[in-house]
C-alpha cells in the first residue's frame, strides 16, 4: 500500500494491483507509407520511472500516444504491446494521460479544480466526507497544500506558476489512482527548479508503486539523474534502452564518452540530433567567408567554438549498431521475454464511475462558477448591452401610437434583437477555452458530449435571462412599447430565446473551428447571413453533434 493510499483510507484490491508495461518490436507506419519508429522494443515496471529522450521529430510523442492507445487514426502500428503480459489495449482509469499543455479553468481553486474533477469520476455514492479526504490526501501527494486556495489563473487573474499548474494537472490524474501514468514532456515550458520539482513528485508516485512513462526534451543534470531508465531515440530508431548508470558505460564503449562534469544528456543529444550536421556546415561556411573578407578573428578561438564530431548521421548509424550488437539489448529482450511469459492481473476500467446525472449537475455547477468569475465571459458583455439598449432606447424614446410609429417600433426591436445576438460573438474566447478542457477531459474518459452540453447550456441560462430581463426593461420603458405583463415577459423570452440560439451556434462552431479568427468570422458570417428560423433548424442537431 503506497503513501497516498494510506492517506485515503480507502484502499480496494484493485489499488494492489500493479502495471507492468512491455512493447517489442514496435514500428509506426503513417499511411502506411513513411515508417517513423523502426523495431523498437522496452518495457517499464513498478517502482521505476522511464524517460523517453532524444531530439525534436526523434519519435518520442508517437511511441508514448502508441503506448497509451492515443495514436492517430492516419498510423499504422505493429509490433506487440503488452500490459501485465497480456496484448490489451490501455483503458480509461487504469493508465492516465498528461499532454503537454495544462488545461484548466483559470478562475477555479487548486482545491475546487480537483473537486469538481473527483466529483465527475469518482461514484456517485461517495460520502462528502470521503470525496474532501480523497481530494486533500491528492493535494497533499503532489505538495501543493500551501496553494490550495490559489486560482489556477487566466488572462485577466494572476494564479499558480507553470511548474504548479503542471502537478495540478498530475493531481487530476491521481484520482482514480491510477497504476500506470503516461506523460508527454511534463518539464516543457519550465525552468529548472519547477522541472526538477516536478519530477521528484512523479519519482515519488513511481516509488509508490506506480508505473511512469514520460518523454522529455532536453533535461539539468538534476533532472536527469532522477530517472530510472532511459529510452533514447533519433530519427524513430532506438539508441539506448535501459538504466542510466549504464547509459554511460554504452557511449563509452561505443566511442562517444560523456566528458567529466558535463551534463549526459546534453552529450546524448549532441551526438544523436541530426539538425546538428546542418549547423556544423552552416558554422564552417560562415568561417570561411569572414575569413576572405578578411575580418579580423581568433582562427582558433573560433574553431573551437564548431564542434568537431563527424557527421552525425555516422554517429546516430554507429550508436544504432552498438546497441544492436551490445549485451545490453539481448538483456531487454529476455527481460521482456520473462515479462511476458508471467501473466498478470487484467488491469480494466471503464473511466468514470459518476452517474450521468452527478455528471451534469456537477458540470453545470463548474461552468457557472466559472461563468460568474470571468468577467469576460457574460459580465462585461452585460455592461455592453447596457450601453447599447440605452442608445437604442434614447434614439426611439417615446415612439408613440400613432400609424407612423409602427414603422419605428419595428424598427427599435429589431435592432435590440439584432445587435444583442451580434455581439455574442464577444463569448467565444472562452468558448474556445471551455473547449479545450472538455477535449482533453473527454479523451481521459471524464464525461460524454451530452453531459457537457446540458450542463453548459444550464448554466449560462441565469445569465441570459439576466440579459435578456436588463436589455428589455432599458427599452420597453424609454420606447413606451405596448402595456401589460404578458406582453413584457413575451419580449423578455423572445430575446432569451435568440441569445440562446446564438449562444449555442458560437460554441457548435468553437467545436468545429477551434481557432480564434475563424471562429469569429465564421459565427458573424452565419449570423448576418441567416435569419433565427434557420439557425434553429442547424443548431437541432449541430449542437449536440458536431463536438
Amino acid at each position: 500500500m503506497d503513501a497516498g493510499e494510506k492517506r485515503r483510507g480507502v484502499v480496494t484490491d484493485d489499488e494492489r494491483l500493479v502495471a507492468r508495461l512491455s512493447w517489442k518490436n514496435l514500428s509506426a507506419y503513417i499511411d502506411n507509407d513513411v515508417r517513423i519508429l523502426h523495431d523498437l522494443s522496452g518495457y517499464v515496471e513498478p517502482g521505476r520511472i522511464c524517460a523517453i529522450m532524444g531530439p525534436s521529430g526523434s519519435g518520442k510523442s508517437t511511441l508514448l500516444d502508441s503506448l497509451a492507445g492515443r495514436i492517430s487514426k492516419n498510423i499504422t502500428l505493429t509490433g506487440d504491446i503488452r500490459l501485465n503480459g497480456r496484448s490489451t489495449r490501455v483503458s480509461y482509469g487504469t493508465a492516465a494521460y498528461l499532454a503537454q499543455e495544462c488545461d484548466l479553468l483559470g478562475t477555479l481553486t487548486v482545491k475546487e479544480t480537483i473537486y469538481y474533477s473527483a466529483k465527475l469520476r469518482l461514484p456517485s455514492s461517495t460520502t462528502t466526507k470521503d470525496m474532501d479526504r480523497i481530494v486533500k490526501s491528492t493535494i497533499e501527494e503532489v505538495g501543493l497544500q500551501d496553494s490550495i486556495n490559489t486560482p489556477i489563473g487566466n488572462w485577466h487573474q494572476r494564479g499558480l506558476s507553470g511548474g504548479e499548474k503542471r502537478r495540478v494537472s498530475i493531481a487530476i490524474a491521481l484520482l482514480t489512482r491510477p497504476r500506470l501514468l503516461f506523460l508527454d514532456e511534463p518539464t516543457s515550458g519550465l525552468d529548472s527548479a519547477s522541472s526538477f520539482h516536478v519530477v521528484s513528485t512523479l519519482r515519488n508516485l513511481a516509488h509508490d508503486g506506480r508505473t511512469v512513462l514520460c518523454s522529455i526534451h532536453q533535461p539539468s543534470s538534476q533532472v536527469f539523474q532522477l530517472f530510472d531508465i532511459l529510452c533514447l531515440l533519433s530519427g524513430g530508431k532506438q539508441i539506448y534502452f535501459g538504466d542510466l548508470p549504464g547509459s554511460l558505460t554504452f557511449f563509452k564503449e561505443a566511442g562517444y564518452p560523456c566528458p567529466s562534469l558535463q551534463n549526459p544528456a546534453d552529450h546524448y543529444l549532441l551526438c544523436v540530433n541530426s539538425d546538428f550536421d546542418k549547423v556544423q556546415k552552416s558554422l564552417q561556411t560562415i568561417l570561411e567567408h569572414r575569413k576572405e573578407e578578411g575580418h579580423a578573428f581568433d582562427e582558433e578561438e573560433a574553431v573551437a567554438h564548431v564542434p568537431q564530431f563527424e557527421s552525425v548521421a555516422a554517429v546516430v548509424r554507429s550508436l544504432t549498431h552498438a546497441y544492436s550488437e551490445s549485451q545490453n539489448k539481448l538483456e531487454v529482450e529476455s527481460h521482456i521475454q520473462e515479462m511476458n511469459k508471467a501473466e498478470g492481473p487484467l488491469l480494466s476500467s471503464s473511466g468514470s464511475e459518476a452517474n450521468f446525472f452527478t455528471q451534469v449537475y456537477t458540470l453545470t455547477m463548474r461552468s457557472f462558477t466559472n461563468m460568474n468569475r470571468d468577467f469576460g465571459y457574460y459580465w462585461l458583455r452585460l455592461g455592453m448591452y447596457i450601453v447599447l439598449t440605452l442608445a437604442i432606447g434614447t434614439i426611439f424614446f417615446k415612439a408613440g401610437y400613432s400609424y407612423t410609429a409602427i414603422a419605428a417600433r419595428a424598427a427599435c426591436v429589431s435592432f435590440v434583437v439584432a445587435f444583442l445576438t451580434f455581439m455574442s460573438v464577444g463569448g467565444f474566447p472562452s468558448f474556445i477555452e471551455d473547449m479545450k478542457v472538455f477535449t482533453m477531459e473527454r479523451l481521459n474518459g471524464h464525461y460524454g458530449v451530452a453531459a457537457f452540453v446540458l450542463g453548459n447550456t444550464l448554466s449560462s441560462v441565469p445569465f441570459l435571462l439576466l440579459i435578456s430581463l436588463i436589455s428589455t426593461v432599458i427599452v420597453y420603458f424609454l420606447v413606451d412599447l405596448h402595456h401589460g405583463a404578458e406582453y413584457f415577459f413575451y419580449f423578455v423570452l423572445s430575446l432569451f430565446s435568440c441569445l440562446l440560439v446564438v449562444e449555442s451556434l458560437m460554441m457548435a462552431i468553437a467545436s468545429l473551428v477551434p481557432n480564434f479568427l475563424m471562429g469569429i468570422i465564421i459565427g458573424a458570417g452565419i449570423q448576418v447571413s441567416t435569419d433565427s428560423r434557420t439557425i434553429y433548424l442547424i443548431l437541432s442537431g449541430a449542437t449536440l453533434c458536431s463536438i
